[in-house]
């Protein structure tokens, strides 16, 4: 069982969640971050943040599929984009959005950041999910 959180007298989040609850004795999955390289380990989208996030997405619902788990089952994220702009952070966010990661909402940490593991590499994605009974 999830229970998100919203405090009350905090600042509402835009399309997440300030905590989320998981009862115990459900399974967990913590995600490698995911990256946007496709199967060949090939990078998707040199220098176009918005379409290395659609490949990020895209490897985190691969991730999530291969423990039996979803989107919708994402308890917390952090995002790493390379950039120092609002606006591209937005624009990654956007995304994350339009992916229906954030149905839950989930908890998330938007972060923008010097560098990452690959070279030419601007997001990247890490996730705790829960794993539904079967």
């Amino acid at each position: 069982m999830i229970r998100r959180v919203t405090v009350p007298g905090l600042f509402p989040p835009p399309a997440y969640s300030h905590a989320s609850v998981v009862e115990a004795g459900t399974r967990l999955a913590f995600l490698a971050g995911a990256v946007p390289l496709d199967e060949r380990g090939e990078l998707v989208g040199p220098g176009d943040p918005v379409a290395q996030a659609g490949q990020v997405i895209g490897n985190l619902r691969e991730q999530l599929r291969a423990v039996g788990s979803g989107l919708e089952h994402v308890l917390v994220t952090e995002v790493y984009v390379v950039s120092d702009q609002p606006s591209v952070l937005s624009s990654v966010w956007e995304v994350v959005e339009a992916s229906g990661l954030s149905k839950g909402p989930h908890s998330s940490t938007l972060l923008g950041v010097a560098c990452l593991g690959y070279t030419g590499q601007l997001v990247e994605i890490t996730a705790t999910a829960a794993i539904p009974e079967a």
